[in-house]
């Protein structure tokens, strides 16, 4: 028997959220068919808006001075103010966003450069969670920059 293979694209309102869409399909023929009940079917098809996240962040500092290896200072350096911004630029709701950052906390030497010390948050949950005693900490590398130019 022939076939026909179509693609249905369905555009959806901002303003009307729908969680399926309903298309009927009918086939009709001038011929005398001897099962016509099989010529209807309706379709019930789940929607899932895509997301149109966008991430940004923002520091006060662009730069950080790392000191001679052995001079560190036990006093802690300049506070370091980093802002993670999460929008979402689409029309359509978004649920159960879940955003993990990562920190280098370890220098060489498992040298402590970088120490958290206060999380404010809007329209969100913050939860600061040291590693796990399984998880391996890798430590910053020591850079070697004698064959640097500059």
């Amino acid at each position: 028997p022939p076939q026909v293979s179509f693609t249905l694209e369905l555009e959806f309102s901002c303003s009307i959220l729908l969680d399926h869409a309903e298309v009927t399909l009918q086939a009709t023929s001038d011929s005398t068919e001897a099962t016509p009940q099989d010529n209807v079917v309706k379709l019930s098809v789940p929607i899932r808006y895509e997301p149109n996240l966008f991430l940004s962040s923002n520091t006060n500092l662009h730069r950080y001075e790392v000191p001679p290896l052995g001079t560190f200072a036990h006093s802690s350096g300049p506070e370091f103010t980093t802002t993670v911004k999460v929008q979402n630029l689409g029309c359509y709701p978004i649920q159960n966003v879940i955003l993990h950052m990562a920190l280098p906390a370890l220098g060489h030497r498992q040298a402590a450069i970088l120490s958290v010390t206060d999380v404010l948050a809007e329209n969100a949950t913050c939860v600061l969670q040291p590693p796990d005693e399984g998880t391996q900490v890798v430590p910053v590398p020591p850079e070697d920059l004698l064959h640097m130019d500059r």
